[in-house]
């Protein structure tokens, strides 16, 4: 099938890339020129693992091309995607202006049946505005006064992508999920996905994209729920590990997003848990349980500096070593990432940061001003009064612990993701502190 994908950003690149993997023809459209440039010469604008290779086979095989034209796409295509970013306005709605404006576009170059899909994370109720903005701005010779003589489909298509692990979950999904409004739409999106043996739910298009806000807003909850649990452990000296293992044997709960930390952060979860508040206001519901959520997660960060600070009593002019940039592992992305608000309240304290990631440092350093970057873990451990690890990365749990102790100032450690041996760095020497790890423990 011929498919368009307009926004080559983490959820376009990835969708484009493995549509095309499963067979289909595939353009994937970006309105940035120097990223369609960076993608045809075969690189990526983002880290994620195994899509490199899978972008460049699928472009050898020539089921895959880069372009920056949203018109020449449309014309070349009968399903169009639309990937393109969502963020969030101060008030938490959803903008939506890139989802207006690409409509727009695709409606000036239609000349034939196409099936607009929204991928983007988007409130209910806008594929109704896409299928009104496609109507009006159709080219007149389709249009005689409120007929339209051009047929068209517009549909709802969830995103449940992880970053880190985006291609094995496109390729591997628990559900996939189409909203549509006729027998039509639902026939070619299943086409699309056969080669994907899942569970397809469909349903109309407000209920797909209920679905995924609040599919992302009861993780969200998950995590905030296990941090509150988390400042009581170690209040009562109980141990969180061992409480969200207990929760996660019963399988109505499930252990996964039981993990506590320094809270939730990235492109989705905070936007959407915003997002889903403010539709439920509109809607004329006030979703108190999710402003609490939301609380607790931005609570998060705060405490643990509290932690630190009751811990070297004073932060200003305290050495502070950061291992972990990104939001979470196997990303470059930084974007809501916890360690940022963490290291900007530290430096507000006067503190002095030396940090260390293995994929986010070129992204860290367009925004973080005043942090030194390190070349490696053991370069941010030097010198330094306590470490913290904030994105839990693989590599970091095979440090030689005794190589970083001798080279810090004091031997302590904040393991704001409860991913090291916390047993064999107190035995090795460490001041060891973990989240709700019990203050006794």
């Amino acid at each position: 099938m011929k498919i368009a994908i307009i926004g080559s950003g983490y959820v376009g690149l990835v969708s484009g890339v493995c549509l095309a993997d499963i067979g289909h023809q595939v353009i994937c459209v970006d309105n940035n020129p120097e990223k369609i440039k960076t993608l045809k010469k075969g690189k990526l604008p983002i880290y994620e693992p195994g899509l490199l290779e899978l972008m460049k086979a699928n472009v050898k095989k020539k089921r895959l091309s880069f372009t920056g034209s949203i018109g020449d796409a449309t014309k070349q295509s009968q399903v169009i995607f639309l990937a393109v970013p969502t963020p969030p306005k101060p008030n938490g709605d959803a903008d939506l202006t890139y989802i207006e404006n690409v409509s727009r576009q695709i409606a000036q170059h239609m000349d034939s049946y196409k099936l607009i899909v929204e991928k983007s994370t988007v409130p209910a109720e806008t594929g109704k505005k896409v299928r009104r903005t496609i109507h009006l701005n159709l080219p007149k010779k389709y249009k005689s006064g409120s007929k339209i003589m051009l047929d068209f489909d517009v549909a709802s298509n969830p995103e449940f992508l992880k970053e880190g692990s985006a291609v094995h979950d496109f390729m591997n999904p628990d559900r996939i999920v189409i909203g549509v409004e006729s027998p039509k739409a639902e026939k070619l999106l299943k086409e699309i996905y056969k080669p994907l043996k899942t569970k397809v739910l469909v349903t109309n298009i407000a209920s797909a994209e209920m679905i995924k806000h609040a599919s992302n807003s009861f993780l969200a909850a998950k995590i905030s729920f296990i941090n509150a649990v988390a400042q009581i452990c170690d209040r009562i000296g109980a141990d969180v590990l061992k409480v969200a293992e207990g929760m996660g044997l019963d399988k109505r709960i499930g252990r996964q997003f039981l993990d506590a930390g320094v809270g939730y952060g990235g492109s989705c979860f905070p936007k959407d848990v915003d997002a889903f508040i403010r539709l439920s206001e509109r809607s004329g519901y006030d979703f108190a349980l999710l402003k609490e959520v939301r609380g607790i997660n931005d609570n998060q960060r705060q405490w643990f500096v509290r932690l630190i600070e009751e811990k070297l009593w004073n932060i200003k002019d305290k050495t502070i070593g950061v291992l972990g940039l990104a939001f979470k592992p196997n990303t470059d992305d930084i974007r809501n990432a916890a360690a940022f608000e963490i290291i900007q309240l530290l430096i507000a304290e006067g503190a002095k940061i030396r940090a260390y990631d293995p994929k986010a440092m070129d992204n860290a350093r367009k925004v973080l001003k005043g942090v030194t970057f390190c070349p490696n873990a053991y370069g941010v451990a030097e010198g330094c009064d306590c470490l913290l690890l904030l994105t839990e990365w693989p590599e970091f749990k095979d440090l030689d612990f005794l190589q970083i102790r001798d080279a810090m100032a004091q031997a302590v450690i904040f393991d704001g993701r409860n991913a090291f041996d916390a047993a064999h760095l107190r035995e090795i020497g460490f001041d060891y502190h973990g989240v709700g790890r019990g203050k006794s423990l």
